[in-house]
């Protein structure tokens, strides 16, 4: 595994018990090198990856607006900083809105949070859940694994970066359509045998009826 920078938030704000950090990482890692870049899910991910520009941060937070104040730093950090020493920040929330519905919340809030920093045009964020679920499909709908993460977790990214991999990546509009057919071929049972999931147990797997909808 390469070498993976990281920032901790948890030295002042210790995690609740039960959740280490070292283990969140790992557990993070071991997602992104699995799934996002074993099953190519997005082409963009190996090269910063390899390089070593991905930020990893743990966030303490244990309510929406404390994550809204993490998020506000990273995104400062992330404008402040050269692409090059750091491309991309995945801020990754294990003690903070376990429920989709309210993650789902919480994305307009930090949509709102860049505009305030003037950040628009310049950063966006992402949002990835254990639970996250596409409009219009079931919960154990496989499909629904593109943007499952084992915590819930903000990845934010630099348009120009976005710009520079969409130029040298012609068919970037099909990644979606793609990786959908790929965990369709996967099936539920082959995403469970890539053991992406949580160790931490405050996020065991949840149980079809606790599975929130993205609106």
């Amino acid at each position: 595994m390469p070498s993976s920078p990281h920032s901790s938030l948890t030295e002042t704000s210790p995690l609740p018990n039960g959740i280490r950090e070292d283990v969140v990482l790992q557990d993070t890692m071991r997602w992104l090198e699995r799934a996002v870049i074993g099953l190519n899910l997005c082409p963009f991910a190996k090269g910063v990856h390899v390089k070593g520009q991905v930020h990893y941060v743990v966030s303490p937070a244990a309510d929406p607006q404390a994550l809204l104040g993490d998020l506000r730093r990273e995104l400062l950090a992330l404008n402040a900083i050269s692409a090059e020493e750091r491309d991309t920040t995945l801020l990754i929330a294990p003690a903070c809105m376990e429920d989709f519905l309210d993650f789902n919340d919480f994305t307009a809030l930090a949509d709102d949070l860049i505009e305030e920093l003037e950040l628009d045009g310049i950063l966006q964020v992402a949002f990835f859940h254990p639970q996250f679920q596409f409009a219009g499909t079931q919960a154990d709908d496989v499909s629904n694994c593109t943007n499952r993460t084992p915590y819930p977790t903000l990845h934010l990214l630099r348009e120009e970066s976005i710009d520079r991999a969409v130029a040298v990546f012609p068919e970037a509009d099909a990644i979606f359509e793609r990786n959908i057919e790929v965990l369709e071929g996967l099936g539920p049972q082959g995403w469970a045998d890539l053991d992406v999931g949580p160790r931490c147990p405050i996020h065991a797997q949840p149980s079809v009826n606790d599975q929130g909808e993205h609106a």
